[in-house]
C-alpha cells in the first residue's frame, strides 16, 4: 500500500483540474453553479482560483503534474477570448453519473468569475464561431479542444465534453434534477465549504478512493468485508503556512472506523520499513486516527518538506 503515494495523487488531482488553493479565501459554491451539477453525483471539487500565484510551492506543484489535456483546456480558453488567470474565481470539477449507472460517469466543469461576456462573443463571432442552441442556452466549440463552453450568466460559465454540458443544461434548467436536490451531498458540503480547496464523494467515490489508498492492501479479506460500510468522504487542502491536507470518511459506527484506522496504519507501517526514503519522509508526515464514525487521515508538510518531496522519483512515479 501506497498511503505517502495516495496523498501525491490528491495533491496530482487537484491540480491537473487546474486547482490550486488562494491563501486566504473560501471556495464556496454559489447557487448558480449547484443548479448545473446533476443530482447523481459521484465527486465534487471545487478551489478558489485567486491568486494562486500567491504560492511558490503551488507553482512548483502545478509545472510538473499538468497534462497534456489540461494544457489544452487552458489553451482553449485563451483562443476563446478567457483569460483563465484573471477571469476566474473558483473551479468546480463534478463527476456524475448518467442515468443512474454507476459505471457510466461524466465530468463537468463549472467556472465562477466576472466574465466579459460581450468581448468573448464578440471573439467567437471574429473566429465565426457558430453555437449549438440546446433551448435558450449557447454552446460553443472552445477552438480544437473537443470540448465545449456555455455561459448561464455574466459570473458562471459551464464547460466540458459536449454530453456532460448538456446534463448539467438539462439540470440547471430543471428537466432533470440537480445536486439541490441531493441533501446528502449538500450536507457534506457544508462542514468543508468555508475551506480553499475541498472535496466531496459519494459511496461509490469514496470506496474507489480508498481502494486507491489501500493499493495492494484492499486484497485483504477485511476490507473486502467493510468496503461497503463506507459511506461517503470529505477532505480539504490548502497551501497556507505549508501544504495541509485534510481527509475524513464516514461510517455507521465506531468499529468500522476503527477497523480502516487499523487498515492503513498497518499498510503505513509495512511501506515505511521497506520503503525510500522520500517514502518514509511522506508516511512520517500523514497521521491516521479515527473519532467514533470517523476515519481521519491528515497530511502536513512545510513548503521546504513539500518541495523536496516534489523533486523524489517516488513523486514523478505517481504523476507521470
Amino acid at each position: 500500500m501506497n498511503i505517502c503515494k495516495s496523498m501525491f495523487q490528491q495533491c496530482a488531482v487537484v491540480v491537473t483540474c487546474l486547482i490550486l488553493a488562494a491563501p486566504g479565501f473560501a471556495a464556496q459554491l454559489g447557487g448558480d453553479a449547484r443548479s448545473a451539477i446533476p443530482k447523481d453525483l459521484q465527486q465534487l471539487i471545487v478551489v478558489d482560483y485567486r491568486a494562486m500565484q500567491n504560492s511558490p510551492v503551488a507553482m512548483q506543484l502545478k509545472s510538473r503534474v499538468l497534462p497534456p489535456e489540461i494544457k489544452q483546456l487552458e489553451q482553449a480558453l485563451k483562443v476563446s477570448g478567457l483569460n483563465e488567470n484573471h477571469d476566474v474565481d473558483q473551479l468546480a470539477f463534478a463527476a456524475f453519473r448518467l442515468s443512474g449507472n454507476s459505471d457510466n460517469t461524466r465530468t463537468v466543469g463549472v467556472a465562477q468569475g466576472q466574465f466579459s461576456v460581450a468581448d468573448i462573443m464578440a471573439n467567437f463571432k471574429k473566429h465565426k464561431v457558430k453555437p449549438t442552441i440546446l433551448r435558450t442556452n449557447r454552446i460553443y466549440p472552445m477552438a480544437n479542444s473537443g470540448m465545449v463552453i456555455t455561459f448561464l450568466d455574466q459570473t458562471t460559465m459551464v464547460f466540458g465534453a459536449t454530453d456532460a454540458v448538456r446534463s448539467a443544461l438539462d439540470a440547471r434548467d430543471g428537466l432533470s434534477q440537480s445536486l439541490l436536490n441531493n441533501a446528502g451531498m449538500v450536507d457534506m458540503m457544508q462542514s468543508v465549504d468555508t475551506e480553499p480547496l475541498w472535496s466531496v464523494l459519494d459511496q461509490k467515490g469514496t470506496q474507489t478512493m480508498m481502494r486507491s489508498v489501500l493499493g495492494d492492501a484492499a486484497q485483504l479479506a477485511d476490507y473486502e468485508t467493510i468496503k461497503k460500510r463506507l459511506l461517503s468522504s470529505r477532505y480539504t487542502m490548502n497551501f497556507q503556512n505549508g501544504v495541509k491536507f485534510n481527509l475524513d470518511v464516514i461510517t455507521p459506527d465506531t468499529f468500522t472506523a476503527a477497523t480502516m484506522s487499523s487498515l492503513l496504519n498497518a499498510a503505513a507501517l509495512y511501506k515505511k520499513v521497506s520503503g525510500t526514503l522520500a517514502e518514509k519522509q511522506a508516511i512520517d508526515s500523514t497521521k491516521i486516527d479515527s473519532d467514533a464514525g470517523k476515519l481521519e487521515v491528515r497530511f502536513a508538510a512545510s513548503d521546504s518538506q513539500f518541495a523536496s518531496l516534489l523533486q523524489s522519483p517516488l513523486f514523478q512515479s505517481v504523476v507521470r
